[in-house]
């Protein structure tokens, strides 16, 4: 699990709904101690992370423009982290 949630306030494009959302849940696994939800904590994960997101979406809209960018690239940016995300996908089609 990560220890620091990325910065996405001053992205350059902004962020994304799912660059919003992996933070959010990035947070929730974070905070519960719940790195992949159970069938007895799917519902109580899932509901923490779209209100996370929601908050999170309100936060970034309200804030004024950042003066400098982030001082780390969001993970869903970094060409390592597509790569595996790609890999996953064209596995899970070949399953």
């Amino acid at each position: 699990m990560c220890r620091n949630i990325t910065t996405l306030r001053g992205l350059e494009p902004a962020a994304t709904a799912e660059e919003i959302e992996a933070a959010a849940r990035q947070y929730v696994r974070k905070v519960s101690g719940v790195a992949k939800p159970s069938p007895q904590t799917e519902d109580a994960f899932e509901a923490a992370v779209r209100k996370v997101t929601a908050a999170t979406s309100e936060l970034l809209g309200g804030l004024p423009p950042r003066k400098q960018p982030p001082p780390t690239v969001p993970p869903l940016r970094r060409p390592e982290v597509q790569a595996r995300i790609a890999a996953r996908a064209a596995s899970a089609k070949g399953a």
